[in-house]
């Protein structure tokens, strides 16, 4: 009887280990890691950049199927800093793309991921320009995405950290959760917006925008609105609000966002109005950026004041630790010249 025993345990076991072997091989053929990531890398190169994993990503089937990706470095093509490194990354894909539909990611989750603005920033001034004359497609993703312990850094210097990032479904007529945590100069920020992008042929509009940002017991903005994108600076927003600073009262907010035409360059109006604060500003977005992205560069040439028009009078501001008090701006060509410079009018005050 102990030998029947042990021949009918010998053959479960190898049952077993075959079932095994089997489910391994099929996880493997059915994934295909080396397939999914040549496809991830040939999009990046696509975009001017280079995606490497320092180990082949691994394939899981249950609960779900998904591929793990290791040691991951994105970076622009001939740049010397990488523009992402993440520790993990897992990509979950649904059953039908495994047998042969088409590939659409259900998640995707990314584990400490360490992003370096001044090569993004490289990386994007150097895109050429494109014309919007085909559909546009939303990138889906039908799950969402997680992102965790991440940080965003200039050089030496980390601007943002503990960044936790989850969003929703990214589907063209669906609303659009996403949710931002993140440690922004040793305090938490929390930034959540909800919306409903939707293509229209060539023409990307989001509608029902709901802006929740707030940093907590200090301040609270709240804005809704709706955007309008055709392509380059061809943009268009209108976001209203209200801005609360504990302690220091409540503010009424707009932002009207119009797009370049032949005369003027995309433009951002900014009115604020509440005690002691009032601005009225016209700020070129894309110039500004320029002008900003400067600031820190040694062989920069010498700034001038920053691009835009109008007025604002702060009665108190705080900015990175320096406290201002009766703060006067006017910019623009109709600001009177200092006596410093009565030949030729200042750009700004």
């Amino acid at each position: 009887m102990s030998r029947r025993l042990r021949l009918v345990a010998m053959v479960l076991g190898g049952v077993v280990v075959a079932a095994t072997l089997t489910v391994v091989a099929a996880v493997y053929l059915l994934l295909q890691p080396d397939r999914f990531t040549a496809m991830l890398q040939s999009q990046a190169r696509a975009a001017g950049l280079e995606l490497n994993l320092s180990s082949p990503a691994s394939p899981g089937l249950f609960p779900q199927p998904a591929l793990d990706l290791r040691g991951i470095t994105l970076s622009a093509k001939g740049a010397s800093a990488p523009i992402l490194l993440a520790a993990r990354g897992r990509l979950v894909l649904p059953w039908h793309t495994l047998f042969g539909g088409p590939t659409v990611i259900s998640q995707l989750e990314i584990d400490s991921p360490r992003v370096d603005l001044d090569a993004l920033q490289a990386w994007m001034a150097a895109l050429p320009a494109q014309e919007s004359e085909g559909p546009l497609d939303i990138p889906r993703i039908d799950t969402g995405v997680e992102i965790t312990r991440g940080s965003v850094v200039r050089g030496n210097e980390v601007l943002m950290d503990n960044v936790s990032i989850r969003a929703g479904n990214l589907v063209s007529g669906q609303p659009f959760p996403l949710s931002v945590n993140a440690t922004v100069a040793g305090k938490p920020w929390r930034l959540q917006l909800a919306a409903t992008p939707r293509i229209e042929g060539n023409a990307l509009r989001v509608d029902d925008i709901n802006l929740h940002l707030s940093q907590e017991q200090a301040v609270a903005l709240a804005m809704h609105g709706r955007a309008h994108w055709h392509g380059a600076a061809d943009a268009a927003a209108s976001l209203a609000g209200k801005l609360d600073r504990t302690g220091g009262g409540q503010y009424d907010l707009s932002l009207v966002l119009t797009p370049a035409n032949q005369d003027n360059p995309l433009l951002l109006a900014l009115k604020l109005d509440g005690p002691g604060n009032h601005a009225d500003l016209r700020l070129p977005p894309l110039a500004l950026a320029r002008w900003w992205g400067r600031l820190g560069d040694p062989q920069a040439p010498q700034l001038g004041v920053p691009p835009g028009s109008g007025h604002a009078e702060f009665d108190s501001i705080d900015v990175g630790g320096v406290h201002v008090e009766g703060l006067t701006l006017q910019a623009g060509d109709n600001v009177p010249a200092t006596a410093s410079s009565s030949a030729t009018p200042a750009a700004a005050k």
